[in-house]
């Protein structure tokens, strides 16, 4: 692919989804505090969180899957982006129609509309991730992933800083779903002129093992994650009905430390175990490489997560005011990630992986003090600032690392492993996070924000820990 235009044709979808995911970042907080109210606010978005990402994280293999073999006549991918995106519209459309409704069952209507819209847009996205290899030169995928990179962070945080969130932050939660629509159908037009063949050679049978590897992993990790988070929250009723103490919340947060880290170490070790055998035996620093990267994440990822409660909680932001700057602390975040992982690949050459990886944890656990040091916003957008610089060299420096690991043979089903990393992050940090951030709340009601001063110091402690990981992994050479 030679014309200028193939770049953005190619990549142009990637703008929608991340569009998309952001808005409903802003969007979806706003509105389980709306359905569930103030007291299980946390606890509720966790829930949502977990079953979505688990859900979004198998659609999108198993769709990556079936668009490798597919064999329709108007092409590979672009069946499934047509089919996701139109379901998408109509889902989206859903949550503007339940808005206005009130009673006590619309929280579950939601959670379910919200289950849908990652079937729908992982169903799309799945295939849309095809068409670089389908469609591109080796010589040529790296100017291409480059374009792909400017449209999923820094051009869709802008469209979003100033449109859906300001949209959102006026309470016209109708205008944004609007603008998000547009802006999907838009991309999935112009992905639809891309060019893309009907398939000519034989197609190889679809071998659904690696599927259901993946379905016994994930599986695993979430019964791991549903058991820990219902432990945690038996702890944090149990704690209620004593007297409300800053001592009994300090041991919440304990608890919180200690579950988290005990369901990072279960986690890890089942879905390595699941994923490659006897072979884990032989190389346990690949098990504290995903580790370390599975803690990381889940200390970054869910601040996001949580971002608009805590501005609310520490700020007194109401409920759809907080859009505002919670969009545009994502932005500074978004770009200095961007900024700082090109260099943070040179870097991590010159100095070495590992050290990067450590002194990326180190930053953004100082990034986060700075955020709760206190309740002041340009103090957060600086800590947000740290976090987005750690954050980019991580990225770069911990896959460089992880490909140092797995065996030259069998990369893909190593490093296939750490995308459920990637998504159990989220889930493990939010489900079982959201109630230790109500239930301290609730301990401490005379202190504003002390429930998400307290979760976002289990995700400092968090990140601290993935530093102690990656210093457990050996390597045979220098790097």
């Amino acid at each position: 692919m030679r014309r200028w235009y193939d770049y953005i044709t190619v990549n142009i979808f990637y703008l929608g989804l991340s569009t998309l995911s952001q808005t409903n970042g802003l969007l979806f907080p706003i509105l389980v505090q709306k359905f569930i109210g103030e007291t299980g606010k946390a606890t509720a978005y966790g829930n949502l969180r977990l079953w979505t990402l688990m859900v979004a994280l198998l659609v999108q293999s198993a769709t990556g899957m079936l668009s490798d073999h597919s064999s329709l006549r108007w092409g590979k991918r672009r069946p499934f982006i047509f089919t996701g995106t139109l379901f998408d519209l109509v889902l989206i459309t859903s949550i503007g129609l339940i808005l206005g409704l009130h009673n006590n069952n619309v929280y579950w209507l939601f959670f379910t509309i919200a289950i849908f819209i990652q079937i729908a847009t992982n169903f799309a996205q799945g295939a849309q991730q095809g068409l670089i290899p389908d469609l591109v030169a080796i010589t040529q995928r790296g100017r291409f992933s480059a374009v792909k990179s400017l449209f999923e962070l820094p051009i869709a945080l802008l469209l979003v800083s100033f449109t859906t969130a300001r949209l959102i932050a006026s309470g016209n939660f109708w205008g944004a779903l609007i603008v998000i629509m547009i802006v999907l159908s838009s991309c999935m037009l112009l992905t639809l002129t891309v060019r893309e063949l009907p398939a000519t050679a034989s197609i190889i049978p679809l071998d659904w093992q690696p599927f259901v590897r993946l379905l016994s992993m994930t599986g695993a990790f979430t019964l791991v994650i549903l058991g820990v988070g219902q432990a945690v929250q038996s702890v944090g009723h149990l704690m209620e009905r004593w007297q409300p103490s800053l001592s009994n919340a300090l041991i919440m947060g304990m608890v919180g430390i200690t579950a988290m880290l005990a369901t990072t170490g279960l986690g890890v070790w089942l879905c390595v175990r699941i994923g490659l055998g006897a072979e884990a035996k032989n190389n346990p620093s690949f098990s504290w490489w995903v580790i370390n990267r599975l803690a990381y994440l889940i200390g970054v990822i869910n601040l996001s997560t949580f971002a608009l409660f805590y501005l609310q909680a520490r700020l007194g932001y109401t409920a759809e005011k907080v859009a505002r700057p919670a969009s545009i602390l994502l932005l500074l975040v978004g770009v200095f990630i961007l900024l700082s992982a090109v260099p943070g690949g040179w870097l991590a050459d010159r100095f070495g992986h590992k050290r990067l990886v450590a002194w990326s944890g180190l930053l953004a656990t100082f990034g986060i003090a700075v955020a709760l040091i206190q309740p002041n916003l340009a103090l957060i957008y600086l800590g947000g600032i740290m976090i987005g610089l750690a954050t980019g060299v991580f990225y770069t420096a911990n896959w460089s690392l992880g490909t140092d690991l797995a065996p030259i043979d069998q990369a893909g089903r190593y490093l296939g492993i750490s995308n459920l990393a990637g998504a159990g992050a989220g889930a493990v940090g939010a489900y079982i996070g959201g109630p230790i951030a109500d239930t301290t709340t609730r301990m401490l009601p005379d202190q504003p924000g002390f429930g998400y001063i307290m979760l976002f110091s289990i995700y400092g402690v968090m990140i601290l820990f993935s530093v102690l990981a990656v210093s457990k992994v050996k390597l045979s050479f220098i790097v």
